[in-house]
């Protein structure tokens, strides 16, 4: 069995949304400045990095992170090959042949080349879900949509027409997946967002369990 971490490491150099928070990690406490434990604060927006979207993002009156379905957000998924594609729209998920009863989709196209950049700017011509593509996914019973840049929707979409196609349908909404190094097919996903009350998302653990290896 190969499991697959798929989520981004946090550190300060992670790059985020351009008017987010940055990153900030400080040691308030030492073992080798004589303290008696070393202790870390953070301080991040809860859409750094690898991190669930919930209803309330966009949706006034939406679901909280912490009133999430966990079983969406663990079982069978598919790794989707979108390398050629420079958006995720509705004839490009018709090409592909997805198999019927399919409910979690992972999206690996050319922005998880990104992620080998430990140095990056952020990237605005990044692959996205276009608006048709949005309404595809939710009239084929797509519960969990998962993207390897930190949006499901293009860059510049002032009024979030694709988060609100997909979330007022309550499809959950990973963003900032690493999918590099793993090969389209079917795996079993774990996501599992901070359960923090109230809030419109949370940073959360990816990895991907491939049962066909040894």
């Amino acid at each position: 069995m190969g499991v697959y971490d798929i989520s981004l490491p946090i550190t300060q150099n992670l790059v985020t949304w351009p008017g987010d928070p940055v990153i900030e990690l400080e040691k308030v406490y030492q073992l080798e400045q004589g303290d008696v434990a070393t202790v870390s604060r953070i301080n991040m927006c809860v859409h750094s990095g690898t991190h669930v979207d919930a209803p309330g993002h966009f949706i006034a009156g939406g679901k909280s992170v912490d009133e999430l379905d966990l079983t969406i957000l663990t079982g069978s998924a598919l790794v989707v090959d979108a390398l050629e594609a420079d958006n995720i729209n509705a004839a490009f998920l018709e090409k592909i042949d997805i198999p019927a009863g399919t409910n979690r989709l992972l999206f690996r196209t050319r922005n998880s080349e990104l992620w080998s950049d430990a140095q990056q700017m952020f990237t605005e011509d990044f692959v996205a879900i276009s608006e048709d593509g949005a309404h595809w996914i939710t009239e084929n019973g797509i519960q969990l949509l998962g993207v390897d840049y930190l949006s499901a929707a293009p860059f510049g979409d002032s009024n979030p027409v694709v988060h609100k196609i997909l979330l007022r349908k309550e499809t959950i909404i990973v963003e900032g997946l690493n999918l590099l190094n793993i090969e389209p097919g079917s795996y079993q996903l774990v996501c599992m967002p901070l359960k923090i009350v109230g809030a419109d998302g949370a940073p959360a653990r990816a990895i991907l369990i491939d049962e066909k290896i040894e």
